[in-house]
């Protein structure tokens, strides 16, 4: 297992590899496998660029995010701007039921609200206006209209995990609570554990994935 100084100079490797963010003013902290980003970004988007960079890194058990965006002047657009955008983005996204959203900007900062069928329109919608320039944070408040029997969606998502290369299905433990998800087990790497709450994101009438699985190299 590496060592934690090791584990921060990989962290800082790949975020500097990666070409969607400028890790120049991003810190990194690692104790006990744990991983804290912080400083400062440009975009929402590299924020949550950077925190999938470190998920990705073999050996990290949890990602703690930290950073802060601040936009530059060049970026900064009124909420009638951003909002107007953000419709327009929701409307050219074919994963979103667009007339189900609802968008809300105040000082920059948007929220989404509505209801919808899947779990994945929920995140769609997100990662649609997550891209607006001039856009510091999203909070999503979209829901996923229930109508699926527990024992189907526990079926379903073992399949899914049985068909995914990425995942060692016989190391991950599905529990179904209404319209919650819960994950139990462990698995080799940060990445797999957040794939594995990928893949049960993607079953219908799922509102939350509360992903207890550890992570053991």
């Amino acid at each position: 297992m590496k060592s934690d100084k090791e584990l921060k100079e990989d962290v800082i490797d790949e975020l500097a590899w990666d070409q969607h963010l400028d890790a120049v003013e991003i810190g990194v902290a690692v104790k006990d496998g744990v991983v804290t980003l912080s400083g400062y970004v440009d975009s929402y988007n590299e924020k949550m660029a950077a925190e999938r960079a470190a998920q990705r890194v073999f050996g990290v058990k949890a990602v703690v995010q930290e950073i802060k965006v601040r936009l530059p002047n060049s970026l900064q657009r009124t909420d009638e701007d951003i909002a107007k955008a953000a419709v327009n983005a929701l409307a050219w996204s074919v994963s979103v039921p667009h007339d189900r959203i609802k968008v809300k900007v105040q000082n920059g900062w948007l929220t989404l609200s509505g209801e919808v069928d899947w779990r994945y329109q929920r995140d769609a919608a997100e990662d649609a206006v997550c891209n607006l320039l001039g856009v510091p944070g999203v909070t999503n408040q979209v829901t996923v209209k229930p109508g699926v029997r527990p024992t189907e969606i526990k079926t379903k998502i073992e399949s899914a995990f049985q068909r995914n290369a990425l995942l060692d299905a016989r190391r991950i433990e599905v529990q179904v609570r209404g319209d919650k998800v819960i994950l139990e087990g462990s698995v080799r790497s940060y990445a797999e554990k957040v794939e594995a709450e990928r893949a049960a994101c993607s079953a219908p009438g799922i509102c939350e994935v509360q992903n207890n699985i550890t992570v053991s190299p």
